[in-house]
């Protein structure tokens, strides 16, 4: 196939265009080396240009505004500017036409008067014939405007004579009559030969000639001398023609002063509306973030200053609601942490009481029994809660504390599956390990790591339908990751961000008295951030979830990625078995 001709510029545009295609592909292929890295040098310095160009225009409203106002300024300008120049080219027609017309007939009136010559006469032969033309030339020319301005010919249409003779004057003299008079003006004014009363014809024409007068639009103005002659003037356009290209030049001149000057009055107005605003839009961006005693400048009292004034009091509004807000959490945490505490003491006599009951329950009927067993099982419930109380009362008041050691991430999980291998063995399932021989090591807080893994683990074990749990890790150069895989009930679109949340369960009907106390995944969330890590939830109903931890190798260090995936692919895609 064979690319079209124009350099390497022309191949560029023509790939750049094609280049997604097949056929381009193809070609670009076929290039040279050097040829190729200009083409794709090229379309990234266009796809960067254009990516800017786009920004720029998407993110900037005076551009936009300006842009428009530049571009339909323009526009109208253009067409006024064309009605304009084709009225004043038909206004210097006109004009032209009938000062030929006055000037054609003046003319008639004087040649007709001639004393030494016939002109309405019959001419005999050739020689007269010039005579007689060439005297009325002089009396033309003396009643003729200015040199230059117009041509005179005259010219013998009598059947005596063998061809027609014309005598051009008052002007170049490589005008050439024949081609310039045209044939079909010179049969109308022959057929008006004659007539009593004389009619005046006018033609546009292009005028061909070689002088300094040049070539170019003219107007010829004919009329017949008596029966045997023909009178033409020759108006050369060049005066008119000079007139509208300066008024063509003055008109461009005045527009594009003219839409630069909407231009930059339409920057100016749209400035004086955008910047406000803008310092509004960072105003909210910097309220956004935190410093609630951002204000902005009120001047005058119009739109901008009422809309100044209202983020105003939006900004003070919204400080009192938040400094307002900020106390009844203070007040709150310190009411949780100070009855989370208070409640410890009265607790511990209490659950004194319930183990030497639950030690002697088999010395009682039937019913006490089963009472005392409810007792004690909802003190260890309510013992819970109240830990998990007084920990997330300490993230509140951000007094957690980090204690990191170096550590097997590996031996970790499998001592946090204790308590969820004895919930399995109690469902009929089972927890599979997929964990490396080498271990994971990484500078983690043992204790909140292991209270993740833990919930997680019961967490899966009750939502897995009685389905295996898959749990598997792995470790690169920078972090540490540990996913749970279950085959259970899943989660529904958005509840992977609704599971952390406190006291959040995904079947609300489910009764209280099951399950953990409803703060098991909010406080391994915190002790996953605490950490400088990530906790993930993926689910799709009737698919099961995955949980995954993500920790640094090294405390302190930010996280770029996880060397597990979150949704399931090589972490068991299938149930080993239900």
């Amino acid at each position: 196939m064979k690319v079209a001709a124009g350099g390497t510029e022309g191949r560029i545009g023509w790939i750049t265009t094609f280049g997604r295609s097949d056929l381009g592909r193809e070609i670009l292929r076929r290039l040279p080396a050097r040829v190729r890295r200009r083409v794709w040098s090229s379309r990234r310095w266009q796809r960067r240009i254009t990516g800017q160009l786009r920004s720029r225009w998407h993110r900037s409203l005076q551009l936009r505004v300006v842009a428009t106002t530049l571009l339909l300024s323009a526009l109208v300008i253009a067409v006024l500017g064309f009605f304009l120049v084709n009225a004043i080219a038909n206004g210097l027609l006109t004009s032209a036409e009938k000062s030929g017309t006055v000037q054609v007939e003046n003319a008639l009136v004087t040649a007709g008067a001639q004393s030494s010559v016939n002109m309405l006469a019959t001419p005999t032969n050739i020689q007269g014939a010039e005579v007689d033309m060439d005297t009325t030339a002089e009396a033309l020319k003396r009643i003729g405007g200015a040199a230059g301005s117009y041509f005179i010919g005259l010219t013998n249409t009598s059947g005596q004579l063998n061809f027609p003779v014309y005598v051009p004057w008052y002007g170049p003299t490589d005008i050439n009559p024949e081609t310039t008079i045209p044939v079909t003006l010179i049969h109308e004014v022959s057929g008006e030969q004659g007539s009593a009363k004389v009619r005046v014809w006018i033609q546009p024409i292009d005028l061909t000639t070689t002088s300094s007068v040049g070539s170019g639009p003219a107007l010829v103005a004919g009329a017949p001398l008596g029966t045997s002659y023909q009178l033409y003037y020759v108006y050369p356009f060049n005066q008119e023609q000079g007139t509208l290209l300066l008024v063509q030049r003055i008109l461009i001149g005045v527009g594009i002063a003219l839409v630069a000057l909407l231009a930059a009055i339409a920057s100016l107005v749209t400035r004086w509306v955008v910047l406000p605003v803008r310092h509004a839009a960072e105003a909210a961006q910097r309220l956004r973030a935190g410093q609630l005693e951002e204000r902005m400048s009120v001047h005058g009292s119009d739109d901008l200053a009422a809309l100044a004034t209202s983020f105003n009091e939006m900004a003070a509004s919204l400080q009192d609601k938040l400094r307002e807000l900020e106390e009844l959490s203070s007040v709150q945490r310190q009411f949780v942490s100070d009855v989370s505490h208070e409640l410890r003491t009265p607790l511990a006599t209490i659950k004194m009481a319930a183990e030497l009951l639950y030690d002697s329950r088999d010395e009682l009927d039937p019913s006490a029994c089963r009472s005392v067993e409810l007792m004690y099982g909802q003190m260890e419930r309510f013992e819970g809660l109240l830990t998990d109380l007084l920990e997330i009362s300490r993230y509140d008041a951000n007094a957690a504390t980090l204690e990191a050691d170096l550590v097997d991430v590996c031996d970790i999980v499998r001592r946090s599956a204790d308590d969820a291998q004895q919930l399995a063995e109690r469902k009929g399932s089972r927890i599979e390990f997929r964990l490396p021989a080498e271990g994971c090591f990484a500078e983690v807080d043992r204790r909140r790591v292991e209270r993740i893994l833990r919930n997680v683990l019961v967490n899966a074990v009750e939502h897995g339908e009685d389905k295996d749990v898959i749990v598997t890790a792995a470790s690169d150069s920078d972090a540490v990751a540990v996913a749970v895989r279950d085959f259970g009930v899943g989660l529904a679109p958005g509840e992977d961000q609704l599971v952390f949340d406190r006291f959040w369960r995904a079947d609300a009907s489910r009764a209280r008295t099951t399950g953990g106390t409803g703060l098991g995944l909010a406080i391994s969330l915190e002790d996953a951030r605490l950490h400088g890590g990530w906790l993930q939830a993926w689910g799709e109903r009737g698919k099961g979830s995955v949980f995954r931890l993500t920790v640094p190798r090294a405390a302190g260090q930010e996280l770029a990625g996880s060397p597990l995936p979150l949704e399931p692919g090589d972490i068991g895609g299938v149930a080993p078995h239900a």
